[in-house]
């Protein structure tokens, strides 16, 4: 793809999440969506693969759907109350309506079933560039909405959470396990969303440095599948012997930083009078743990038949840039002890 494009296509992914980030109009956030998913089309699609242009064509249709749903619902809206601003919604129906469009766009279960399909048949970046940008606009939106006493979050944080957990235990495609992850992330971001949205934001901003540092991790290995991580140690032994931390903090084991949103999540639910929410979310939290760990057993506890050329590629300087991997690994890692401070900087 020539670089002039390229650009074009970056910047109006930037542009259209921004557009949606700056708009209280119904209409204008539409069209920030829209302009970030007709963005994103052309990178997913770029290799020409028949598995890439599958992926696209699904991507583009749920994408579709959602959008039309929104504008749906920001119409009914103005039908009902005279009002197109986000945060001036109050008839049931529209928000949710809304709700349930911006679920399927960020693929919350049970409208998940897009997401690990489409995934699987894009490269690296571009799925990183799904699984972490791609999420801030809806986010943004559901932010602003904000629908207190529903009980309709609880329903699809919860449901994620344990889909997104059982979904990935079977699986053997490097790709998929991190959409599953990322429906059980989500799920976390929605269960706290109407009772403390800076928790919100503060997992999902965990989530984004954890899943940065995973896909660059996948990426400098060349891996797709659990198996390729066994030769990892061939490539870089130092990043082979980190990764596992990676993994298990994605999973929320302390004392790394992806404990740090369960826990204060955990704590908000049950500060909020829904203990029994907090033990399920607590025990789904297993599920995915499982599945690191599969990861974790791979890549430092397997070691795959290689001959004496493949064993020396750690000697030889690495292809790719490996400054942003080593930033993203060390806060994935090290973040927890910041915790009082991340909490203030979110609460001013």
């Amino acid at each position: 793809m020539s670089p002039y494009i390229m650009f074009l296509l970056m910047f109006s992914l930037g542009l259209g999440t921004t557009i949606t980030f700056a708009s209280s109009h119904w209409f204008l956030a539409w069209v920030g969506l829209e302009i970030n998913t007709l963005a994103i089309l052309p990178l997913m699609s770029q290799h020409h693969h028949p598995r890439a242009v599958e992926a696209t064509t699904k991507y583009f249709l749920i994408q579709a759907t959602a959008a039309a749903m929104i504008l749906f619902a920001g119409t009914t809206n103005a039908w009902v109350t005279g009002q197109w601003g986000i945060q001036q919604m109050s008839d049931p129906i529209p928000i949710t309506m809304v709700t349930l469009a911006l679920a399927l766009k960020i693929g919350l279960a049970p409208v998940h079933a897009w997401l690990p399909e489409v995934l699987q048949g894009l490269d690296l970046t571009t799925g990183l560039i799904l699984s972490t940008w791609q999420k801030l606009a809806p986010f943004a939106l559901l932010l602003q909405i904000q629908p207190t006493g529903s009980t309709l979050l609880i329903i699809l944080g919860l449901s994620s959470t344990l889909l997104g957990g059982w979904g990935g235990l079977n699986q053997t495609q490097l790709r998929k396990i991190l959409a599953y992850s990322s429906i059980a992330h989500l799920g976390w971001m929605i269960l706290v969303l109407q009772f403390k949205p800076s928790l919100t934001l503060l997992a999902l901003l965990t989530y984004i440095i954890m899943t940065f540092s995973v896909f660059l991790l996948f990426k400098l290995m060349n891996a797709t599948t659990i198996n390729m991580l066994a030769a990892s140690w061939t490539i870089s032994p130092i990043i082979a012997s980190l990764a596992p931390l990676t993994f298990l903090s994605l999973g929320g084991l302390p004392p790394l930083t992806g404990f740090m949103p369960k826990w204060l999540i955990l704590q908000e639910l049950t500060l909020s009078g829904l203990p029994l929410i907090a033990t399920l979310a607590a025990l789904s939290a297993l599920l995915s743990l499982y599945f690191y760990l599969r990861l974790s057993y791979a890549i430092i506890l397997t070691i795959s038949p290689n001959s004496i050329v493949g064993t020396t590629a750690w000697r030889l300087p690495p292809s790719q840039a490996t400054l942003p991997l080593a930033v993203s690994t060390s806060l994935t890692i090290l973040l927890l002890p910041l915790t009082p401070a991340i909490l203030t900087l979110l609460s001013s």
